[in-house]
């Protein structure tokens, strides 16, 4: 049996990336910078053999996976579907909204000073979905446990059903909490972060029902597909 490898990718730039603006279940389309940005990953990706592909059922995650796709050697033959569980997290009354006003109310919040001081500092996802509840004025937004069983079981349900089909890679486009969030559920010790980078690809392995982060963040396949196009342009 082959391995069970999942390649979680954060989606392209979007206008609400751009203007930083708060962006949970709200949606915006990707910036001609952010397409141009995950074709270059696309062609870097196009000769990783995957067996399937995933995406959330937010516009910026579909938009992402389609152009993924269309650069890949074997586009005509991965299935692809969409999980409503891998999508971003949910701000309520805060998503729409700019950055530093969410990020200001929950480190009043948290007792922290900063966003950079969340990172820094003993705040977990928990407290962190706590005070996201508190803030929300709506009733929108998910309780933690609520955000664990769906992340948790999503990813999970998607390792399974690769690792019973003989294995192999799966590509799964999300978000950025999404995917740093569910890292910290394989390994308690993560701290909460913020910093992945639009079309960036975290890989994970999946084994008797075991996970293992093997990469985080890595941007390597975006230069790779741009190394590879300018130099076509060139000739």
């Amino acid at each position: 049996m082959t391995k069970t490898k999942l390649y979680l990718v954060r989606h392209g730039k979007t206008m609400f990336n751009t203007i930083d603006r708060v962006q949970g279940w709200s949606d915006t389309p990707l910036t001609p910078e952010g397409k141009q940005v995950i074709q270059h990953l696309g062609v870097g990706l196009q000769s990783v053999p995957f067996e399937e592909a995933y995406s959330s059922y937010s516009g910026r995650a579909i938009q992402t996976a389609r152009i993924i796709l269309q650069q890949h050697e074997q586009k005509e033959t991965i299935p692809y579907e969409m999980d409503e569980r891998i999508r971003e997290w949910g701000f309520g009354s805060l998503d729409g909204g700019y950055n530093n006003t969410l990020w200001a109310l929950l480190a009043r919040l948290l007792n922290v000073d900063s966003l950079e001081d969340i990172s820094k500092v003993s705040v977990t996802y928990k407290e962190l979905a706590e005070a996201i509840l508190a803030a929300d004025t709506t009733g929108w937004a998910e309780s933690y446990e609520q955000i664990e069983e769906r992340v948790w079981t999503g990813f999970e349900d998607i390792a399974q059903k690769r690792e019973q089909n003989a294995g192999g890679n799966t590509l799964i486009v999300s978000h950025g909490y999404t995917i740093a969030f569910f890292l910290s559920l394989i390994d308690a010790s993560r701290p909460v972060q913020f910093d992945l980078i639009n079309g960036s690809v975290t890989t994970v392995t999946y084994e008797h029902g075991e996970f293992t982060i093997d990469t985080v963040n890595d941007t390597n396949y975006i230069e790779k597909g741009k190394s590879y196009q300018t130099q076509q342009h060139l000739l």
